[in-house]
């Protein structure tokens, strides 16, 4: 949370792409590099017919080094936001460094991964990992997701999602303010956002939480009518931050999802954010089978 001293992120954002673009067409190959570093290369055209190239590099937390972390910093804090009017810093910009990102999010005691998309040979997105074990599942939790905002609508998010999902993980978890990362989210490890189980978050979301060795999801206040029916926020279902960042780019975004699709996780007030908790696509697929 934001300290009265701390002009730094306490907790994990996540800055996605814009909405509304078509997919841009594009030509793919796989390769892959010595371990621990794995490459998908994409091949693709901007708005502007130009081509460019797209490499995903997918690293565990261990192996990334002090300058990739300062890289990722300068990524967050130009492209992130600034303060909400209720923080005492309202309208400054939201700034990450390196030391922080390390101790938060990449801890030596906790199973994480590190993915980034360069383009053209320029840092254009990152995402951050964290795995644990509950009650027998493995838990795969999204901890940051940023997109430069020169790079967005070019379906980068999505892509470094894709790169860091695996076929033994059993359940996917984000918290996030901004309505297109619940996207990327929902249609890479479970479903469209209209058909997001909230009987499944409900059941799962504070055990689960309640488990990771990421403290900001381990303290996580949950927050929303599905939490509670006497919840007046008019959210459905999400987590109180208290990180007071503006909303505005966040709100332009959900009313325009919501042109398109039915949203299910409600509104978002100030110092709050969006919560998704879904079960991982093989085991779905293994549910269902079991029980044929």
């Amino acid at each position: 949370m934001e300290g009265p001293h701390d002009d730094v992120l306490h907790r994990t954002p996540c800055v996605q792409e814009g909405l509304g673009s078509s997919p841009a067409q594009k030509h793919q190959r796989v390769s892959f590099l010595p371990q621990p570093e794995v490459a998908i290369i994409e091949r693709s055209w901007d708005t502007t017919s130009k081509m460019s190239e797209q490499r995903y590099q997918i690293f565990q937390g261990s192996e990334v080094t002090n300058e990739m972390l300062v890289e990722a910093a300068k990524l967050f804090t130009d492209n992130y936001g600034i303060w909400g009017e209720q923080s005492p810093r309202s309208g400054k910009r939201v700034t990450l460094n390196a030391s922080r990102l390390r101790n938060d999010y990449l801890p030596d005691h906790a199973s994480t991964s590190y993915v980034r998309v360069v383009v053209d040979g320029n840092l254009a997105g990152n995402a951050i990992a964290c795995r644990w074990n509950y009650d027998g599942k493995t838990i795969c939790w999204i901890t940051q997701l940023v997109v430069g905002k020169d790079y967005r609508e070019r379906g980068l998010a999505t892509g470094m999602l894709r790169s860091l999902r695996i076929a033994a993980d059993d359940m996917y978890g984000i918290i996030t303010s901004h309505p297109a990362a619940c996207l990327a989210a929902a249609s890479t490890f479970g479903t469209t956002i209209e058909k997001v189980p909230l009987d499944f978050i409900v059941t799962n979301a504070e055990s689960v939480m309640k488990a990771s060795p990421i403290s900001y999801i381990q303290n996580a206040k949950l927050c929303g009518s599905l939490f509670n029916e006497e919840d007046l926020t008019g959210m459905v279902s999400g987590v109180n931050t208290e990180f007071f960042v503006d909303h505005q780019e966040p709100l332009d975004a959900l009313a325009s999802v919501q042109e398109y699709w039915d949203w299910p996780l409600g509104g978002l007030p100030d110092g709050h954010e969006y919560l998704l908790l879904m079960q991982g696509k093989s085991r779905r697929s293994s549910s269902r089978s079991s029980r044929h």
